[in-house]
């Protein structure tokens, strides 16, 4: 379950992303404005200290649909620098540290257990006055696997930045795709998301 408390966030996700995005050389422009949010949804932290999102983003009316994992910290990710996004001021939770899900091993650990075992979006609980309210993701993930169990990724061994960002971890290896495209998985293990008015849409493989 993702816990989302109701809160303002400076600056705003999608600030940090218009920013950030220019700067990656698998990015196809040169700048990133109009950024708009078009699906995401949330993976589980069992131990509920890292936020972790899947983030699909466009910029303007036409450019490409662009996949951003994120995940939020408290703190800064040890030997992380190269895959922070920014800091932000969350105003119920305080500094948060937001990370290009690439290079944190709570993303990895929970991509690679959704897409081994058929795994899928965490629900949403909203904090409220009234006390958690859920609310529907606007996207949904599923893994194409059917373990009944997922082994642990392991330790992070290596991330080549790029379009598919490739991960590697001490028992996976994983293709993250950026810039999203109809193009079938090259193998029977991946993350395939849908929202509206998109047919099932690869973001990750598992080999």
């Amino acid at each position: 379950m993702a816990t989302i408390h109701q809160a303002t966030l400076t600056p705003t996700k999608l600030e940090l992303l218009e920013a950030w995005l220019p700067g990656r050389h698998w990015y196809p422009a040169d700048e990133a404005p109009g950024l708009r949010r078009i699906a995401a949804c949330r993976f589980d932290d069992p131990a509920g200290e890292v936020g972790v999102e899947i983030f699909v983003v466009r910029s303007g009316a036409d450019g490409p649909l662009v996949h951003v994992p994120m995940t939020y910290r408290g703190a800064p990710l040890d030997d992380g620098d190269f895959f922070l996004v920014g800091t932000l001021e969350h105003s119920v939770l305080g500094s948060r540290w937001v990370y290009d899900a690439v290079g944190d091993p709570v993303y990895v650990e929970a991509l690679t257990t959704a897409i081994r075992t058929g795994g899928g979006e965490a629900p949403e609980m909203v904090e409220t006055p009234d006390g958690p309210r859920q609310r529907e993701a606007s996207m949904t993930v599923r893994g194409t696997g059917m373990a009944p169990e997922s082994a642990p990724a392991g330790r992070l061994v290596r991330v080549e930045d790029g379009d598919p960002a490739v991960v590697v971890a001490e028992s996976a290896r994983l293709d993250v795709r950026r810039v999203l495209s109809a193009d079938p998985a090259e193998g029977p293990l991946s993350l395939v998301a849908t929202w509206a008015g998109q047919p099932p849409t690869v973001l990750a493989v598992l080999y």
